[in-house]
């Protein structure tokens, strides 16, 4: 194994693991959707979009993907800047969420090195341009946000890196109305 392949799976086995224990701590249900923005170039330790890494993008999907399917959860992938951050899904989570597929293909230089090999893994990759996510990794500052339901929540980690790349976690909840008389139930809603 050379050097790039050790990386890769260290960044990969890294990335499985933060999402072991963001599930666990998510509570996400089957049929919730996950978005990852993630930043191969970051991970290698350049500057988002001056370093891409198609290898290291797959390998990282190699060990995510499998774990979500598992589950019944949907990954979204978020595209980069170039798609103006466009997400990849299976077609059936949008049909599931009833979200319109748009037309457009990632590559690692439009889309980004991660979007494409999610695309590449899926069995019927389609591209929509907004997802309201239960929850989200954002690996190498690439700004999920805009891609989470309303009440975002921090969920902190173990690991804050994913290779070289910063790794910030979220889950959502539903939004608290009502004021000071409203009663709030006590198990997730």
């Amino acid at each position: 194994m050379d050097n790039q392949q050790f990386l890769d799976q260290e960044a990969a086995e890294e990335a499985r693991k933060a999402l072991l224990e963001l599930l666990d701590k998510a509570m996400l249900k089957p049929g919730s959707i996950l978005v990852i923005g993630c930043s191969s170039s970051e991970i290698m330790g350049s500057l988002i979009g001056h370093g891409s890494s198609y290898s290291t993008a797959e390998a990282l999907v190699g060990r995510i993907l499998p774990e979500l399917t598992s589950r019944g959860i949907y990954l979204a992938a978020q595209c980069c800047e170039h798609l103006n951050r466009a997400l990849i899904i299976e077609r059936d989570c949008a049909e599931a969420y009833g979200l319109e597929p748009v037309c457009v293909v990632p590559q690692p230089k439009a889309g980004g090195s991660f979007a494409t090999a999610v695309w590449k893994a899926m069995r019927d990759p389609v591209a929509v341009e907004h997802i309201r996510a239960h929850a989200g990794m954002d690996i190498g500052g690439t700004l999920i946000g805009m891609h989470l339901k309303d009440v975002a929540v921090p969920v902190r980690l173990s690991l804050d890196h994913i290779g070289k790349a910063v790794l910030i976690c979220a889950r959502t909840r539903p939004k608290y109305i009502g004021g000071e008389r409203a009663c709030y139930p006590t198990k997730k809603v």
